[in-house]
């Protein structure tokens, strides 16, 4: 008797079949059990090596052994005539065709069932980019931040920069739609499950891991999880040297691009490499940078300037050394011309070492659109940044903002709405979207939008005032004292007191709330003065906080040609001279070419 026929009479292929079978549901089941319980990641490459081990067991046992009807046997106690054999082969035909049914019913379900789409949190009326296709669903997802696992708890912010980087680099690919840091970060250290977080971000997939550094070793476990059954499609952990810590970035992304199933069109995106020292002095900065006030700015610098001092080319170290001493500047610890001129040599030090790192491009747009004035300048670094790095959020986000300072409102809420979409839960989105909206006449869209602001920070300041604004505008007094008067920061709750009591023909309450507003804050922005004379048809007085503003290079000038409370000037012969001494006139403006478009995907 042949092989094959005695393997046959043995029952051996069928057996085996019916163990790949049962092992194929047994791993489905649990990648998608796994997460539901909160098992370590482990588990579900455990279950599969165990499986495979076992496999050429169950084969040597199926041919020493036989089921019959009295129970196991070996081959020598079997009737020799093979009739107890056929018996048990159609037994066992039911059992692979039964594993077989189920396995294929299970590939089905997993497959081919429908999943609802999460719904889009976009603000009121909406562009094309602003929701994504359903089509485009599936390929979008979430960077967590990843978790420190090292020994000593010390290694946060070398956790979140590694998350970030990621971020980053798949956010570089043009058929992925991938939420910006601060939304994806905004659940960090919060009892918030997968499908929960998917479904406020608007993704399909979700990508988290930890990290566990001691020393010079790494180990880097990453997974992504599909939001709507929370299974995991592809988990892997890497043990290496901090030497190959951006290589470990770059496997990470490809495998998310090939298991999202992206064809790439050009390049894969690789990370920017640097000395691992001079890295991680550079992640710790950044972290401390966001702090955002005087002892973490200050701890920032010297950390930057211990990465540069390694690695004097690294651009993204110059380009957070400028925004720390943008920040010094506007918390008033450094003089302005003094964080200016260092903040404008950093930002250039980045672009001579790397001409292709779009943020420092960026930073110069928004210090020559938003300082200087300079919108030619401006202009001209923002479309260089977006040329090299087309969905960069941080990039699009002051390009939105420049636009509206040109008076290009379409383009700047097509821009914003593309940044909510990628950012949705970023008051900072909504902020710069609600003014856009304000700007262009969509006043309950603005509304809507400043809505949204405070439904993600009810305490935020200013954003009562910013509202009340708006309905101010729209001509409902009422409910912008209501809004006024809930104002957390004083200064702007009297500005705001002092217009809507005008508004409402109460002299005496506006009167007394502008006299307080003096006598309390003597030294408040001459912008803001010009607004609140304006709102109350003082024009004389108007143009006089306007010029006193341009003297002391307010930064909010840049909005004065499309702020609304200055419409009532408009007839003024005073009014185009002004501007065109701002280099903000009309025709001056319209002149300036910017060509920046949304990102098609």
């Amino acid at each position: 008797m042949s092989l094959i026929a005695e393997l046959k009479r043995r029952n051996v292929f069928r057996v085996s079949v019916a163990y790949l079978a049962l092992g194929w549901i047994v791993t489905q089941v649990t990648s998608t059990v796994a997460p539901m319980l909160h098992l370590p990641p482990w588990i579900g490459p455990v279950v599969l090596w165990i499986g495979v081990i076992g496999f050429p067991f169950v084969v040597m046992f199926s041919w020493i052994y036989e089921l019959t009807p009295e129970g196991l046997k070996r081959e020598s106690e079997i009737d020799p005539a093979g009739s107890i054999t056929h018996h048990t082969a159609r037994r066992l035909d039911y059992v692979v065709i039964a594993l077989l049914v189920a396995a294929i019913g299970l590939f089905a379900f997993r497959e081919f069932r429908p999943v609802a789409d999460a719904p889009v949190t976009i603000v009121a009326r909406t562009t094309s980019a602003a929701a994504p296709a359903a089509a485009d669903v599936d390929r979008s997802v979430a960077v967590l931040p990843f978790v420190d696992m090292s020994a000593g708890k010390d290694q946060e912010f070398f956790a979140d920069g590694i998350s970030e980087e990621l971020l980053n680099l798949l956010a570089k690919v043009p058929q992925l739609r991938v939420i910006a840091r601060t939304s994806s970060f905004s659940f960090k250290g919060k009892d918030v499950d997968i499908a929960e977080i998917a479904r406020k971000l608007n993704v399909a997939n979700v990508l988290e891991g930890s990290v566990r550094k001691s020393g010079d070793t790494l180990r880097i476990t990453a997974q992504l999880i599909r939001a709507s059954d929370s299974s995991h499609v592809w988990s892997q952990t890497y043990d290496r040297k901090m030497t190959d810590v951006f290589a470990v970035q770059d496997e990470i992304a490809a495998a998310v691009v090939e298991q999202l199933k992206v064809t790439l069109l050009g390049s894969r995106p690789k990370a920017r490499g640097t000395d691992p020292k001079a890295y991680s002095l550079f992640l710790q900065a950044r972290e401390l940078s966001r702090q955002f006030n005087a002892a973490g700015l200050e701890q920032a610098i010297a950390l930057y300037k211990q990465a540069l001092a390694i690695d004097p080319t690294y651009a993204p170290a110059w380009s957070g050394l400028a925004y720390v001493y943008f920040g010094q500047m506007d918390l008033g610890l450094l003089p302005i011309d003094q964080g200016l001129r260092l903040g404008r040599e950093a930002l250039n030090k980045a672009i001579e070492h790397d001409p292709t790192f779009a943020p420092a491009y960026g930073n110069l747009g928004m210090f020559e659109g938003f300082v200087e004035r300079d919108y030619d300048a401006a202009a001209r670094h923002l479309e260089q940044g977006l040329a090299l790095d087309p969905a960069n959020l941080e990039v699009i986000g002051v390009a939105s903002g420049f636009a509206r300072r040109l008076g290009r409102m379409d383009q700047a809420i097509a821009l914003g709405e593309y940044v909510v979409s990628r950012d949705p839960v970023n008051m900072d989105a909504y902020d710069g979207l609600a003014l856009a909206y304000r700007y262009s006449g969509r006043l309950d869209d603005s509304i809507a939008a400043y809505r949204k602001v405070l439904s993600l920070a009810p305490d935020s300041g200013f954003e009562r005032t910013a509202l009340g604004n708006v309905l101010l505008q729209k001509g409902d007094a009422e409910a912008a004292l209501a809004e006024y008067q809930k104002e957390p920061i004083e200064s702007f709750r009297l500005s705001g007191l002092t217009a809507a009591y005008h508004a409402l023909g109460r002299k005496a309450e506006s009167d007394a709330a502008l006299a307080e507003l003096n006598r309390k804050f003597p030294n408040i922005k001459p912008f803001t003065m010009a607004a609140v004379r304006a709102l109350r048809g003082e024009i004389d007085l108007a143009f006089e906080m306007l010029d006193a503003a341009a003297r002391q290079q307010d930064l909010d000038l840049g909005s004065v040609t499309v702020y609304p409370a200055f419409a009532v000037m408009y007839e003024d012969p005073r009014w185009l001279p002004l501007l065109h001494r701002l280099g903000t006139a009309p025709d001056q403006l319209a002149a300036i070419k910017f060509d920046v478009r949304v990102p098609q995907h």
